[in-house]
């Protein structure tokens, strides 16, 4: 075996390792939108952005940064933070964000659930059912200041979306809208 075989098989080892590990830790793999939940959250954001305050764009579970690089150079003058569990993926959002030179991005290796993310403007996540019953309850503790929730096919379980986009995909999978102002 090489020397760079060994240093592949080394990485790809603690790649697997790490986000085994962090799927056990948070109950979910870090799975990235498809391509047209991509676009369908992006063309929602165009209708969020207008209304929501200026506090941050907060991306729950931003992966490998996949939606989060697209949304900071759609919007280079907004805050855009991303929180990630998954050492892998969290670290190579962090390389992008370097390499592109993307100053209005921050990521953080942190559950989001045990954050303070009253002051987001906009929140977009692709996540799972208990998750978005943890962001709910941040929610309504009544002092969250969001203003906006774009969630890729899990919803919001009190709450009516205001707009809904169903993919044209084989699940036919919803991504859903909220405006929270009037809750």
């Amino acid at each position: 075996m090489s020397v760079f075989e060994a240093v592949l098989l080394v990485f790809t080892i603690f790649t697997g390792a790490s986000i085994v590990w962090s799927t056990l830790a948070s109950g979910i793999s870090p799975m990235p939108s498809s391509s047209k939940a991509r676009q369908a959250m992006l063309q929602l954001m165009d209708e969020a952005v207008g209304g929501a305050g200026a506090g941050p764009i907060l991306e729950l579970g931003s992966g490998w940064g996949n939606l989060l690089i697209p949304l900071a150079k759609k919007y280079p003058k907004q805050k855009i933070i991303g929180y990630e569990l998954s050492f892998v993926p969290w670290l190579t959002s962090i390389i992008l964000k370097n390499i592109l030179g993307l100053k209005n991005i921050k990521v953080y290796r942190r559950n989001f659930l045990e954050e303070d993310i009253t002051d987001a403007s906009i929140i977009v996540c692709y996540l799972f059912p208990e998750a978005m019953q943890g962001i709910e309850n941040k929610i309504n503790t009544g002092s969250a200041k969001t203003d906006y929730v774009i969630s890729n096919n899990f919803s919001l379980p009190s709450y009516k979306p205001i707009k809904t986009i169903q993919l044209d995909d084989l699940y036919k999978s919803p991504v859903y809208l909220y405006e929270l102002r009037d809750y």
